[in-house]
């Protein structure tokens, strides 16, 4: 059974063996191996998993069973976007997926920003069960990003958006 709770400083090292292990399933066979390592070693370097632990405006989960890791989330405050809540990343360990894991965290995520009136977030055009996950979670395409993440990736993403509760 896992539990959604706050991540702290002593899940970084679990944290980033989750998310290599999600990268490198979902993306080494649309980007290959050495960008999926470079964006790894880029996206989850232990200072840049700290600076989201410390954000003030960001939220950062872990869906944990007492031992393991199962999942984590993040989401963040958007600086451009008004009233806009950012999910930067939500991720399941592959062999724990489809067991509402990434649900639950999901669900979690959705109650932490009360000023917030829209969730956004970008997915890769190919990630087809990434994409249902976000439809039958209430999110609609709203767009399209043909330089996710730093800088001139080159990467696609889809925009999606789904309106927060209470709004």
């Amino acid at each position: 059974m896992y539990f959604v709770r706050t991540a702290g400083e002593r899940d970084l090292e679990k944290l980033r063996a989750l998310l290599a292990e999600s990268f490198h399933a979902t993306y080494d066979g649309l980007h290959g191996v050495a960008r999926v390592e470079d964006l790894i070693a880029h996206l989850f370097s232990s200072a840049a998993l700290k600076a989201r632990l410390v954000r003030k405006d960001a939220e950062f989960l872990v869906a944990d069973d007492g031992r393991n890791i199962g999942g984590m989330g993040y989401a963040a405050m958007s600086q451009a976007l008004t009233k806009t809540v950012m999910l930067r990343l939500l991720y399941v360990r592959p062999a724990l997926q489809r067991q509402g894991i990434g649900r639950d965290i999901f669900a979690e995520l959705e109650t932490c920003f009360p000023d917030a009136e829209i969730m956004r977030l970008e997915v890769e055009p190919q990630n087809a069960a990434a994409i249902a996950f976000y439809l039958s979670h209430g999110f609609t395409e709203v767009g399209r990003n043909e330089n996710s993440g730093a800088g001139q990736s080159g990467i696609p993403a889809l925009i999606f958006e789904k309106p927060l509760e209470g709004h």
